[in-house]
């Protein structure tokens, strides 16, 4: 995992980020052992407190949860996953949206430069 943090936002937010996007591009498979707290942190480069806190709020939203001796484990539901993925690709849809429509730009605009941007990748 890349750990790219910043001072913009607090740590255990980012490292919330970091993992739920690894795990909903499949980079930690469905039902797959974490690292311990403390690698994690090491990995990371942060306070293995930080890091337990973002895994217990991951446990909370049910993308990881606990056995008491075996350690942390990626959910094993793939609804959680999909509806995890779902949700972050329509924050970035609506950040888009908002960005091109303070940009001038109607929905048709948007849409006819979306399809422009597929055309010039294909090629």
């Amino acid at each position: 995992m890349q750990w790219n943090l910043s001072d913009n936002r607090p740590i255990y937010l980012q490292l919330m980020d970091t993992i739920t996007l690894a795990i909903t591009s499949g980079a930690l498979p469905a039902g797959s052992r974490l690292p311990s707290v403390r690698e994690l942190a090491a990995q990371a480069g942060v306070n293995p407190n930080t890091m337990q806190r973002a895994l217990s709020e991951l446990e909370r939203s049910g993308l990881l949860y606990s056995q008491r001796t075996a350690g942390r484990f990626v959910t094993d539901q793939f609804a959680n996953i999909t509806q995890k993925r779902k949700e972050l690709a329509m924050e970035q849809i609506q950040a888009f949206l908002s960005s091109m429509k303070d940009m001038g730009y109607s929905t048709e605009e948007i849409i006819e430069l979306i399809r422009q941007a597929e055309k010039e990748e294909e090629q």
